[in-house]
């Protein structure tokens, strides 16, 4: 085991890595909030010019010790260092500003405001001098082609795709001068081609001195793009090594405390396979959105996981939306277990019997600030009490049956969403699915964002539902999501393409998905399903 965390300098867990100080170290850091240690003498050392992953389950402390490393908040014992030298004093903003920066999950870029204002938000001129708008969009010009950005600085921000704001957010953070950047989940909300492309602009970085702290859940892209990974567990340091040397069993031993054999036995398949010809829990049927996807047809059977597999703009997740009611179609009909749902109507899919999990917990998902009772039983109040009069007990009670079903780590059912980890808020929106004893599911990218263990747990809760004899519509391009599924549509360019078979190997999968299928793809291909 290495422990750099208690090296004031250099860099032993990188093999090659830069002489001279790190760009970011903590040391010996320690962190409580009231009665909750959320560090306990951690540390970690970034070298200049290395992608270096911090991973853990949910509440392992990640996100604490990213606050210390931005300045939003000061350690309770320990010390962070920048280049060696002492971080500034809180209140010097621009200090920090100078020295790191986080790119969130959730994007800060303001839709309402251009590219070249979001680029100098606060600094769009010296001093009180007015603002030459034509000076501070040649400024942001000149910064974007530094960094090969090719996005109009004249630009509102809304009409910018994910990658392009999470880049752009990246290129305002070197403009204050930052040569360590913090990437919080930045591949969640992009597609194959969009995650490549965002590497690759992470490897040129590199070459150029700037270091990364890469906070991902998504393993397999740790081993390619990072040289460190350092591992915290329950608010400690448990290991820091390169990531050439250390397997993936070893890797999330060290996440979950758990030994492989353990978890080797968690992973064995205990449901049964639907019956060969079952009823069908959810029916799609010649589904169409105009220039988004057309005449889908897809049948999903009681008791069946059906994925739903696509890159950005297939039409996969918009078909999971128009399902659940989210959007309108032009033509086709859904049905779930035999009833003709009102197309475009949320309320009328939840009468039918239909469960969703949406793509964004955070936008569509959960109302931060209320209970976890309320968020749970959202899409069963009518079950609490006579013609939709219930008792605040009567909610505390239901919604705690569905924490421990769930099994969410909260304080109790009256503590606030937003007070839970990323992965326990998502438990609560599937919980939400399942709270009204739906016919069927669709799930868009439910474990979206999730630590190991969390991934583990939810999709547990899908195969339980489908043995207990609901269907279930799984959107995703997450191979580990898909693995749980009976079969598996792939769609390309708004249509269904291809159908595996569970045990479908990853590179002919990954193949359909990016529309580079051919001879390696399996035997069974349709336009759309039966």
């Amino acid at each position: 085991m290495t422990t750099p965390d208690r090296e004031a300098a250099g860099h032993p867990g990188r093999p090659g890595g830069a002489p001279g100080h790190p760009v970011a170290t903590a040391l010996d850091v320690s962190k409580s909030f009231g009665a909750t240690r959320a560090l306990i003498d951690v540390g970690i050392s970034v070298a200049p010019g290395e992608a270096h992953a911090l991973v853990g389950r949910n509440g392992a402390g990640k996100s604490t010790l990213v606050s210390l490393l931005t300045g939003l908040a000061r350690p309770d014992r320990g010390r962070i260092l920048f280049d060696g030298q002492a971080a500034p004093p809180l209140s010097d903003r621009a200090g920090w500003q100078s020295r790191a920066a986080c790119v969130y999950q959730k994007s800060t870029i303001i839709p309402g405001l251009s590219v070249a204002e979001n680029l100098f938000l606060n600094r769009q001129s010296e001093g009180l001098r007015p603002i030459s708008w034509k000076a501070l969009r040649t400024r942001a010009a000149d910064l974007l082609a530094e960094y090969d950005i090719d996005v109009d600085p004249a630009a509102s921000a809304a009409t910018l795709a994910v990658d392009q704001r999470q880049v752009l957010e990246i290129a305002r953070a070197l403009s204050f001068g930052a040569r360590f950047i913090i990437l919080d989940e930045p591949t969640a909300q992009l597609d194959g081609a969009n995650i490549a492309a965002l590497f690759d602009r992470l490897r040129r970085l590199q070459e150029s001195g700037v270091a990364f702290l890469f906070i991902s859940h998504h393993l397999s892209e740790v081993y390619e793009v990072c040289q460190t990974v350092t591992v915290y567990r329950d608010a400690r340091h448990i290991l820091t090594a390169p990531v050439s040397g250390l397997d993936k069993d070893a890797l999330i031993e060290a996440m979950t405390g758990e030994d492989r054999s353990a978890r080797a036995e968690f992973a064995v398949d205990r449901y049964l396979a639907p019956a060969s010809q079952p009823a069908p829990a959810l029916q799609i049927s010649s589904l169409s959105l105009p220039g988004t996807f057309q005449e889908v047809g897809v049948t999903v059977g009681v008791g069946e996981i059906v994925g739903l597999a696509g890159a950005g703009g297939s039409g996969a997740v918009a078909v999971g939306e128009t399902v659940a009611g989210l959007r309108r179609p032009s033509g086709g009909t859904v049905e779930v277990a035999g009833r003709r749902v009102r197309t475009g109507s949320v309320p009328d899919a939840l009468r039918a019997g239909l469960g969703f999990v949406p793509e964004d917990r955070h936008a569509q998902g959960v109302v931060p600030l209320r209970p976890i009772a309320e968020n749970i039983t959202l899409t069963a109040t009518d079950r609490l009490g006579r013609h939709g009069f219930f008792t605040g007990e009567s909610l505390r009670r239901a919604g705690s049956a569905l924490m421990r079903r769930l099994d969410v780590k909260a304080e109790g059912p009256d503590q606030p969403v937003s007070a839970l980890s990323g992965g326990n808020q998502q438990k609560v929106v599937m919980g939400r699915a399942l709270a009204g004893s739906p016919r069927a599911l669709v799930l868009i990218r439910p474990t979206a964002g999730v630590d190991v263990k969390s991934k583990e747990s939810l999709l547990g809760t899908v195969r339980q539902a489908a043995a207990d004899g609901c269907g279930a519509l799984l959107v995703s391009d997450e191979l580990d999501d898909l693995r749980i599924a009976h079969r598996v549509l792939v769609m390309f360019k708004g249509a269904v393409v291809a159908e595996f078979a569970s045990g479908w190997g990853d590179a002919a999968l990954i193949a359909a998905i990016e529309g580079l299928g051919g001879a390696d793809r399996p035997d069974q291909e349709r336009n759309d399903d039966e």
